[in-house]
């Protein structure tokens, strides 16, 4: 949609001169169009067509002559050309080293197959067999024939490319080109490096038509991110063959530019995506420990810098969520072309300016790295080429092959059709084995890739509170800390991971188990490569001294929990993953940087930002997995909250203090629509999220309802209108059991003071 932009400035008609309308026999066969002004002069009428199909033409542009403009590739001699919907097609191979593939065709259907076999001798790498998808694009990898006697393994010959250069000893370069229309995107040259890796990025032949599905750019671009959140250790990644994608150390500093694009052809709701996508990925990124300053520049004809990294208010959340907020698609009314060069320039222009103010030499300047990610619905058509602008950015941070690391431009294109993929392509990073040029389809297509890109499965630092939030999460993704202890061989119990080896759980857990049975204690924690997870031994364990659910008998106290509380060392340090990373415990300096709180909080600081409501939402994990969810009542709604007790005339007969059996040890629940612990989710945590991260405020103690009696796990009962007693569930408040954490956890987490 790009090219039609530069026409809307002659649009304007003369004062007090009727508007002509556009004739209305626009139909495309087996799609639908929209209209952006209806028949007006100014009007972009956009094609859209079934999945599998593309729309030729992709718009029409209403001009003040009352006529349709359509592109240039399909503008015809004689009147307005038919719009059709054409079948989408995945490009042939023009060779295949090595090897043969099936079947033999120019081109093919969306649903066909490509099959790829080796010559004897050589090993095949990459996908045997490959999809065509609707996209315009095969599924899977490049299928590639090697003997291995290259220093560098065999690039191979992406789909549709042709490659010259047949060598693949350190320094040879291999090149590549495209057949008949396709684009090229990745690197048209690479050269073989010494550490065994080809430079670049796996140049592909595409559609110009064709563009990615979300599914496909939010593992790329959360790889990236991952390892910017997570802070991973460079040698780490090295050696675990982790991508490196935009990377920074906790001591360093990352500067973060988003560009919008608000030109007219991009619609006012989908500029609205564009800001809520950017806002998720900004609160994600601030409930991470690292040094991070956020610009957000929109533009059309003109940029418009809304928040510069100059700022102070760059460097905090809140702030920058506010910014993007009061970001106004009608900043841009009077200015309807695209013109990436200047939002680019912007960009540059204040890198220009803090290198001033820091100093070219300095470290401050040299170590901070910078990534820029540019939405955009087609391509520039004003001003000066965009890569001119990139060219600058990357001669101002002196990037070189050894200075690669520094800067990660992201190009994501949005409106599939009429992309200039070439001119995305020229503009993204091309670093090793890394991609930073996508095209998704529409707006909504961005919001998935940004609810779904920030992964966590590569973070291998210990970071607490992650969960993957991605709505294809697994149960065990979204809460990785939940872990399922057995003390004997009858009942379960629940815990969480408070670290890398420490389990935190319930004391009444072990009411009935003896100390020589611990060698058959077993710890089922996450595990990536195990539906049922990995079981770890006990090595220790800590029961705090004053649990003793027989202490109040003879004040006719049946039972009472006060202190309990307990921890589990195990035998092994749990290796982090996607499916196994503690939460965030108050009062530590792992959770005041979740916060992202100042280093002099303290743990009574935190009390008041995660319990300071009346009411406060948190949740639980079920025995099947699933988070359920409760109301934590506190203040006067405590008070009302453990009342109940009072009608419990069967546990407690005689019971005149509620206080004696629900000290201030307790968190209280159950109320109104919270769901209900069963007896075996005992130990688990009750925990909060905050800025995308999760903290244990409590644990699971004791009931006066359990709604898994007579119905099993996976089938709970709801308590029948007016039960005696009410149902309440009470979990132990790890703000009042500070001390005891303290003495036993203090030499593996930081406390913060009380």
């Amino acid at each position: 949609m790009g090219p039609l932009l530069a026409l809307l400035c002659l649009l304007p008609l003369r004062p007090g001169l009727a508007a002509p309308s556009c004739p209305q026999n626009v139909n495309i066969s087996g799609g639908t169009f929209t209209l952006s002004r209806g028949w007006a002069p100014g009007s972009l009428l956009t094609y859209s067509c079934p999945r599998g199909s593309y729309p030729s033409p992709a718009w029409r542009l209403c001009t003040s002559s009352g006529r349709w403009q359509t592109p240039k590739p399909t503008l015809r001699s004689a009147g307005l050309g038919k719009a059709v919907c054409r079948p989408v097609r995945c490009p042939a191979p023009t060779s295949f080293e090595n090897g043969m593939y099936t079947p033999r065709m120019g081109s093919h259907p969306v649903g066909s197959n490509l099959t790829f076999e080796c010559e004897n001798g050589y090993v095949l790498r990459g996908s045997a067999v490959r999809h065509c998808r609707p996209n315009g694009m095969w599924d899977g990898e490049t299928a590639v024939c090697d003997n291995g006697a290259g220093h560098c393994p065999n690039p191979g010959i992406s789909v549709g490319a042709v490659r010259t250069g047949l060598r693949f000893g350190p320094g040879d370069k291999v090149s590549y080109r495209c057949s008949s229309s396709l684009v090229l995107t990745g690197s048209a040259e690479r050269e073989c490096q010494s550490n065994g890796v080809w430079s670049g990025t796996e140049a592909t032949c595409r559609q110009p038509y064709s563009y990615d599905f979300p599914e496909d750019v939010a593992p790329a671009l959360g790889t990236s991110f991952s390892n910017v959140l997570g802070a991973t250790n460079p040698t780490q990644r090295r050696k675990e063959n982790l991508a490196r994608r935009i990377q920074i150390q906790r001591s360093g500093h990352l500067n973060l530019y988003l560009l919008l694009d608000a030109s007219q052809s991009v619609s006012e709701a989908d500029f609205n995506i564009f800001k809520n996508s950017a806002s998720l990925m900004v609160d994600r990124v601030f409930s991470f420990e690292i040094n991070v300053s956020v610009a957000i520049i929109t533009f059309a004809s003109k940029p418009k810098t809304i928040l510069s990294v100059l700022s102070e208010r760059s460097r905090d959340g809140v702030e920058v969520t506010s910014s993007l907020e009061d970001a106004s698609y009608k900043d841009h009314v009077n200015g309807t072309g695209t013109n990436t060069y200047e939002a680019l320039n912007s960009v540059y222009l204040m890198m220009n300016n803090q290198m001033q103010r820091l100093g070219m030499e300095t470290s401050a300047w040299q170590e901070t790295r910078h990534a820029i990610i540019l939405l955009t619905d087609g391509k520039s058509n004003m001003g000066q080429s965009p890569k001119l602008a990139a060219d600058n950015i990357r001669e101002i941070l002196n990037i070189n092959r050894d200075r690669m690391d520094y800067l990660d431009i992201y190009a994501i294109g949005v409106g599939g059709v009429d992309v200039d993929w070439r001119e995305l392509n020229e503009l993204a990073s091309k670093k090793d084995g890394e991609r930073h040029a996508f095209v998704l389809q529409d707006a909504r297509a961005v919001q998935q890739v940004f609810e779904h890109m920030l992964d966590v499965s590569q973070l291998t630092d210990t970071i607490c509170g992650v969960g993957n939030l991605s709505t294809n999460a697994s149960d065990q993704e979204r809460t990785p800390w939940h872990v399922t202890f057995k003390p004997h061989h009858k009942e379960t119990c629940r815990g969480a991971l408070i670290s890398d080896q420490w389990v935190l759980t319930a004391a009444h857990c072990f009411h009935h188990t003896k100390e020589e049975d611990r060698p058959m204690w077993r710890v089922t924690v996450g595990d990536p490569s195990s539906n049922r997870g990995k079981e770890f031994l006990v090595e220790r364990a800590v029961i705090h001294p004053g649990f003793d659910v027989h202490a109040k008998r003879n004040q006719g106290i049946l039972e009472f929990y006060g202190d309990d509380i307990a921890l589990l060392k195990l035998d092994q340090k749990v290796k982090m993953s996607s499916h196994a990373r503690p939460i965030c415990l108050p009062c530590t300096m792992e959770a005041n940087m979740a916060l992202r709180r100042p280093p002099g909080s303290t743990c009574r600081d935190h009390e008041a930002e995660l319990l300071n409501q009346q009411s406060i939402p948190a949740n639980f994990v079920a025995l099947d997995g699933h988070k359920l969810n409760v109301n934590l009542q506190m203040g006067p709604k405590w008070t009302g909250c453990i009342q109940a007790l009072s009608q419990d005339k069967k546990a407690f007969p005689n019971l005149t203090d509620v206080t004696e059996v629900v000290t201030d040890q307790f968190l209280c629940s159950g109320m109104e629509k919270d769901d209900n612990p069963c007896k075996g989710e005992s130990g688990g945590a009750v925990f909060l999220q905050r800025r995308f991260r999760f903290f244990q405020v409590g644990l699971v103690s004791w009931s006066l309802y359990d709604p898994c009696v007579a119905s099993g796990k996976n089938s709970r009962r709801k308590p029948p209108p007016g039960a005696l007693p009410p149902p309440r569930d009470f979990h132990i408040n790890l703000f009042r059991l500070q001390p005891w954490l303290r003495q036993h956890l203090d030499s593996t987490l930081n406390f913060l003071p009380l």
